[in-house]
């Protein structure tokens, strides 16, 4: 049968890749053979092709500027001594996005990251070095900050990205590799800080925005802001909708946002943020080989007889301070409160949670020293609450509730770490870093359903101390060498501790949070504003990895369980050229080898020696910009990735494909306000490719992607200073 199955999967896709070898195949060189790199050149990368997006790696300064700086909280350090890969996407690439729906459209040219769009809507699948790569849902083992605020819960899992309009963003920086000695269980993979723009970012502090495309999508943008003194603000609001390329794939967001700042003293600064969002969406969930074949647009079958969807409504105000005390010592903090409203309708049960979410941060840094010896000491903690008040009723279908509960239970968790580093510059261009951290995170369980008589109440509580140290040498200016070694750990989730195989309600007993260790160096550099390039290899090892399953007479519930061990290894490099002032040409290429050292699997057998799941050894893209003239802007990006199995077993997967996307801008004023118009074609060969695969047991793993789309907008900047 599993070779049944591996032959119709074939059928699917276009196969020029070689021919299958065995699951057990000997470990490659890490560095790619001349043949990886004409599979980068040839087939000019891109899965979601609307890379319009340039990304610069964070070696090149910015205009005016002699010295990159990471920005990102509690690493803000000059970019030379940061002992990691970073890569940055900033605001003239993040404005040609074609839709400013979601975040493949930001980070899919970021080497080491894989994110993969599972409907064509806001909802995205992301990993960094394979962190994240088995998620079912959300966000793991990255911590995601929004303007200085997590949005992280205590677990380390955030949920979504839906409170990000990436319309209103200004930059992103990715930190790949576990930062878990500053951030705790949320960092086992990397860090994305995303950051708005601010009320003095441009002189036309008005802008709106409209863009309509495929599949009945539209997408409305207004932005206000201003300056007065020492204070400045930005508002902004959008409502997105489509059909959805699938049938029962409708999605909506409503977004708004405000961001408030004061200079209260010249040494105090203060920030407000806040933020609404209302998001929708339907899930027309994973097809089997045969759907696939026979229709790629329809939902499965449950999708539609249990009306499934999620809906999100959630509210966030938060503080952000910074205080310079004296001459190098510098206090900085968060605070954060967030509420939640979620309904999700699923085959089992239709799910309904409220979520209180606050939490704060404190940072302390002193720098001494001067030129070639200066030392920069960071103390800090994070205190994180949430309370969620769960209950569920059975689907009787179409998402209509049965009378009796199938859950009610209040879940209180908290999390508190503390973490010191320390980073220090000596003479040769030399620099040494160190962080250590101690996280305690409790999960308590009050069960008021008692199905049975039994009370399920109970406690789980989970302690690591983790640790990162690093070094740099930048011989000159314009080039720079680091390595580093790094701890992550990544705690079990909320749902996955209170999805109990042992009885209705309560916790998952068996969990123990999953650990890695990380090694990995590095190069970036420069030649003067002509190339700027970074690579680096990596080993990364896990402990403890999860998986789900399902138990007999429950198969419409999934299970966690940890299931083993992996070895994964790598090499992430990018590159941008600028040989002519109207020619610019950005390249990022991933190669992965991720393996399990030890896996003995409910649902597949033992996979020892197999590929992990949805890890393809080769991603990457090509992204090139040409202004002919000073209003018009072409731009051609692809997207290409090798072969990827399906499930530990090796035994079926998805070929590779490429998707190319072509654009269009063309910037010209309505006098007097500046206007751009931008036409975007993306999969422009239709090619027929699936978006995202899971280890699904009932072999419903295949969310295809969309064919060609079209998608027109247009932008207006007014109110000039």
């Amino acid at each position: 049968m599993n070779s049944r199955l591996a032959e119709e999967q074939r059928a699917l896709e276009d196969h020029h890749e070689t021919p299958r070898s065995s699951p057990r195949r000997p470990l490659e060189a890490i560095l790619p053979s001349a043949l990886s790199l004409a599979f980068i050149t040839l087939n000019a990368i891109s899965p979601l092709a609307q890379e319009n997006i340039e990304l610069q790696p964070a070696t090149v300064p910015p205009s005016g500027s002699s010295e990159v700086v990471v920005t990102a909280p509690r690493l803000a350090l000059p970019l030379k001594d940061v002992p990691a890969a970073v890569s940055t996407v900033d605001l003239t690439r993040l404005q040609s996005m074609p839709r400013s729906v979601s975040a493949d459209e930001a980070l899919s040219l970021v080497p080491g990251v894989k994110v993969e769009n599972q409907t064509d809507d806001e909802r995205v699948h992301l990993s960094i070095r394979g962190q994240g790569i088995l998620t079912e849902h959300g966000i793991r083992g990255i911590q995601i900050v929004l303007d200085g605020l997590p949005l992280n819960d205590p677990t380390g899992f955030a949920p979504d990205l839906f409170d990000v309009d990436w319309a209103a963003v200004r930059r992103v920086e990715i930190l790949r590799g576990p930062q878990a000695s500053l951030y705790g269980g949320g960092a086992a993979g990397g860090v994305i800080a995303i950051t708005t723009r601010d009320g003095r970012d441009d002189p036309d502090p008005h802008q709106a925005e409209a863009a309509l495309g495929s599949y009945g999508f539209w997408k409305l943008f207004g932005e206000t802001a201003g300056w007065s003194g020492s204070s400045d603000y930005r508002i902004s609001a959008s409502r997105t909708m489509s059909d959805g390329w699938r049938e029962h794939a409708r999605f909506f967001c409503s977004n708004a946002c405000g961001k408030f700042r004061w200079a209260l003293t010249p040494a105090f600064q203060l920030t407000a943020i806040v933020i609404g969002t209302d998001a929708f969406n339907e899930n027309p969930e994973g097809l089997n080989v045969a759907q696939v074949r026979l229709d790629p647009r329809q939902p499965n079958p449950d999708s539609t007889t249990y009306n499934e969807f999620q809906h999100t409504k959630r509210g966030t105000m938060g503080l952000v301070g910074r205080y310079r005390m004296a001459p190098g010592q510098e206090l900085s903090f968060t605070a954060y409160v967030r509420r939640t409203q979620y309904t999700e309708s699923v085959p089992s049960d239709v799910d309904h949670r409220t979520f209180d979410n606050p939490g704060t941060t404190v940072l302390y840094r002193l720098t001494t020293g001067r030129g070639p010896r200066t030392n920069s000491l960071t103390a800090g903690a994070d205190f994180c609450w949430q309370t969620i008040e769960d209950y569920s009723h059975p689907n009787l279908g179409g998402a209509i509730q049965g009378p009796v509960l199938t859950s009610n239970q209040t879940i209180r968790q908290r999390s508190a770490g503390a973490y010191l580093m320390d980073t220090l510059e000596i003479e040769g261009g030399w620099g040494i870093f160190g962080s250590v951290r101690d996280d305690h995170i409790h999960n308590g369980l009050t069960d008021h359903l008692q199905a049975g008589g039994l009370d399920l109440s109970g406690a789980r509580d989970f302690h690591q101390t983790t640790g990162r140290a690093g070094v740099t040498w930048n011989p000159r200016e314009a080039l720079g060498f680091y390595a580093s070694w790094g701890q992550g750990f990544l705690p079990p989730a909320t749902e996955e501790l209170y999805a109990n195989p042992d009885h209705i309600g309560g916790f998952n007993e068996h969990l123990v949070p999953a650990t890695s260790t990380d090694e990995e160096i590095g190069v970036r550099g420069r030649r003067g504003e002509v190339l700027a390039y970074d690579a680096d290899v990596f080993l990364l090892n896990t402990r403890n990895d999860f998986e789900r399953y399902r138990v007999p007479g429950r198969p419409l519930e999934t299970f966690y369980r940890n299931a083993g061990a992996t070895r994964r290894y790598g090499l992430e490099a990018s590159l941008t050229w600028r040989p002519a002032e109207p020619l610019r040409v950005h390249a990022a290429y991933t190669y992965s080898h991720f393996s399990y050292h030890d896996l003995n699997s409910l649902a597949f057998g033992d996979a020892t020696g197999h590929w992990l799941p949805d890890s393809p050894a080769h991603m990457g893209g090509v992204d090139v910009a040409y202004s002919p003239a000073s209003r018009l802007t072409l731009g051609l990006s692809t997207y290409s990735q090798s072969r990827q199995y399906v499930d530990p077993t090796n035994l079926t997967w998805i070929g590779g494909y490429t998707l190319v996307s072509l654009r269009l801008a063309y910037r010209f004023h309505a006098h007097p306000w500046p206007v751009e118009a931008l036409a975007t074609l993306r999969n422009l060969l239709d090619k027929r490719y699936i978006a995202f695969t899971e280890p699904d047991p009932d072999g419903y793993s295949y969310q295809p992607g969309p064919g060609r789309e079209i998608f027109l907008g247009l932008r207006v900047r007014f109110g000039r200073r």
